[in-house]
């Protein structure tokens, strides 16, 4: 048996010993979720033929939580599924997290699916590589797939060394040709074309350190491994041209790091991603910028906090993303008020194509189990070189009513 077969098949034997090794008292389990329902409304018609001005959908993810022998044993259990009436893509199931902890003194295991989050700006999440993004989710990214995943972790007092070891590649999920935020050509995710010989099988694998030293907080890594940004390749399917996602193997450094000062963030996230196929070019990119916070505006409990962030991509319009030249502004207000009430809004600025588009944000609960959420965006791009003018016609709003238990 090779090292890879071992350590792809001693992932999920792991993961089965989760399951297994669950002991009886189930009563001290705790159960959590929520269910949902979602409205999109798109004011333009839809840039390709199928697609609507509008849609619902209903989502449900319960969450399963049980600890034992003082907490140095648990697992937990988050499924996730959507029904969508607009884009058959877009109803979707999968399981977020399926995952064994042990804890040994300062040691941590966790065997099985996963989610790992890393990152500390507000407009992206550069160095976030882990889990692939579940695009038709969020088109911006917030959402991710569980990734299968070996984790160890030794922490000491002022930080923590995670190793991961990643035995099998998730795809990204792509709109279908009734979805929005669509490229012109729709991606064939039943044909993903690999790097690698050994395609979705082939073993990932990151180190990373985190620390806090004073007022500062950061975290490095490397990683080693299938890219979870794939390039898209033209080809043809049934005759028709279409997307090919191609995933290439990358080895990639990055950084993050926080500094509170007072009423001040700052923020900075990096990376140098260096590829092994010749086609595509190396390159580095990083986000940065601060937060300020007005405590108790006018003498009330609300706050006011400032955000200012800037993009950079050292390929610049030659970059195959969004972000490569661009400010990002933005308010957050918090009442703090019982209703749990929050308000983000931002422009964007491409400095390169001088497009700008305007998010917004905001939640406020109702009672003790229900959330409102509100969600709108404007594009606004409409210089053809800009990769966002693919999606000029798909400005919208969207409102979220979630029942918590």
């Amino acid at each position: 048996m090779g090292l890879n077969t071992f350590l792809r098949y001693g992932c999920i034997g792991l993961g089965g010993l989760a399951v297994t090794a669950l002991p009886v008292e189930l009563p001290a389990a705790e159960w959590s979720g929520y269910v949902a329902a979602e409205g999109r409304w798109f004011p333009s018609e839809g840039a390709f033929p199928g697609q609507k001005n509008g849609g619902v959908s209903l989502s449900a993810q319960p969450e399963f939580r049980h600890q034992w022998r003082d907490a140095s044993r648990g697992f937990t259990f988050v499924p996730f599924g959507r029904v969508d009436s607009q884009d058959e893509r877009r109803t979707h199931a999968d399981i977020r997290e399926l995952i064994f902890l042990a804890v040994e003194g300062d040691w941590e295991l966790r065997a099985g699916i996963g989610k790992v989050f890393w990152g500390v700006t507000e407009s992206q999440h550069l160095v976030n590589i882990v889990n692939q993004i579940d695009y038709i989710e969020d088109f911006f990214g917030e959402e991710a797939l569980g990734q299968p995943m070996l984790r160890l972790t030794r922490v000491v007092d002022t930080g923590s060394l995670d190793f991961f070891v990643l035995p099998y590649f998730r795809e990204r999920t792509y709109p279908g040709e009734a979805g929005r935020f669509r490229t012109p050509l729709v991606v064939d995710t039943d044909r993903p074309l690999y790097e690698s010989g050994d395609e979705e099988r082939h073993i990932d694998w990151t180190l990373r350190w985190s620390q806090y030293v004073g007022n500062l907080d950061y975290g490095v890594y490397w990683f080693d491994g299938t890219g979870r940004d794939p390039q898209l390749l033209p080809g043809r399917k049934n005759g028709e041209p279409v997307l090919l996602p191609y995933y290439p193997l990358i080895r990639q450094a990055g950084l993050d790091a926080q500094y509170t000062g007072e009423a001040w963030l700052w923020k900075l996230e990096a990376i140098y991603r260096d590829h092994r196929d010749p086609r595509w070019s190396d390159f580095g990119a990083a986000v940065g910028g601060f937060e300020y916070t007005f405590v108790g505006i006018r003498d009330s409990a609300a706050d006011l906090g400032v955000l200012l962030e800037y993009h950079w991509d050292s390929r610049g319009i030659e970059a195959d993303r969004v972000f490569q030249n661009d400010l990002f502004a933005g308010l957050r207000y918090t009442p703090n008020d019982v209703a749990s009430s929050e308000l983000l809004a931002g422009v964007f600025w491409d400095l390169d194509y001088r497009n700008a588009s305007v998010r917004l944000e905001a939640s406020r609960r109702v009672g003790a189990n229900v959330k409102v959420s509100l969600e709108a965006q404007w594009f606004g791009s409409t210089t053809a070189e800009d990769p966002l003018s693919f999606f000029g016609e798909d400005d919208y709003v969207q409102i979220e009513i979630a029942r918590y238990f």
